[in-house]
C-alpha cells in the first residue's frame, strides 16, 4: 500500500461502519477526518487507489450506501477537492457502481447544495447524481439507518446540535461564525457583503 494510502488508512476517514435499514454495507466518509493538505496533490491518486484496494474488497458483492459526513469540513484543510470524489468514482467498476444505492450526504453547506444544484449534472455522471441524497439533520439520516448502527463522528453531532440552536445555517442565511450573520433584507450595506464572504 502506498504512503499516502496508508495515510488515509490512519485518518479513518474512509470506513466500513455497519448496514442501512435494508442490510447493505455502509461506507461511513468523514470529511473533517480527510488529511487533504498533508495529501497536498497525491489525494485524487490515493482516494482512488484506497477505495480500490481496501474499500471495495470488504465490500465484496454486497450492495452498499455512502454516508458522507460534511460536518466542519474545510476547504485548505480537509476536503480533497471535486476532481478527487469525480475521480474515485469513475475508478468504481460497473458492477461496483451498479451496487452502490445511495449516497447520504449530511451536514451539506449552502454552498455544497448551490454547487451540486448548478453543476452536480454536468460534473458528475447521473448515475451518481442521482444517488445523492441530502440529510441536513441527523434525524433525517436514522430513517435509512438504524441509529446505533453507524458511529457518529463528534464533530457531526455538534454540529446537529448547532444546527437545532440556529436553523437558519441551513438556508445559509446565518453563517457558522456568529460574527457573519445577515439579513436577507439588508443586502445593500458593508455588513452583509462581509456576512456573504463567510458563509460555508
Amino acid at each position: 500500500m502506498a504512503e499516502a494510502e496508508l495515510l488515509l488508512e490512519r485518518s479513518r476517514a474512509i470506513t466500513l461502519n455497519g448496514r442501512d435499514k435494508r442490510g447493505r454495507a455502509l461506507v461511513r466518509i468523514v470529511g473533517k477526518y480527510f488529511p487533504a493538505r498533508a495529501l497536498g496533490g497525491r489525494a485524487e491518486a490515493a482516494l482512488r487507489g484506497y477505495v480500490r484496494r481496501r474499500v471495495l474488497p470488504e465490500i465484496g458483492e454486497r450492495e452498499f450506501v455512502v454516508v458522507y459526513v460534511h460536518s466542519l469540513v474545510d476547504r485548505g484543510d480537509n476536503f480533497p477537492g471535486v476532481a478527487a470524489i469525480r475521480a474515485a468514482y469513475e475508478a468504481l467498476p460497473a458492477a461496483a457502481k451498479e451496487r452502490l444505492r445511495a449516497v447520504y450526504f449530511v451536514h451539506p453547506g449552502f454552498q455544497a447544495r448551490l454547487f451540486f444544484a448548478t453543476l452536480g449534472r454536468f460534473l458528475f455522471s447521473s448515475g451518481l447524481y442521482e444517488k445523492l441524497r441530502y440529510m441536513s439533520r441527523l434525524e433525517y439520516l436514522w430513517e435509512h439507518v438504524s441509529k446505533g448502527e453507524m458511529e457518529v463522528p463528534e464533530c457531526a453531532r455538534r454540529h446537529d446540535e448547532e444546527l437545532e440552536r440556529r436553523p437558519l445555517m441551513d438556508y445559509g442565511i446565518e453563517a457558522t461564525d456568529r460574527r457573519c450573520m445577515f439579513d436577507a433584507a439588508s443586502m445593500d450595506t458593508s455588513a452583509s457583503l462581509h456576512s456573504l464572504r463567510c458563509i460555508s
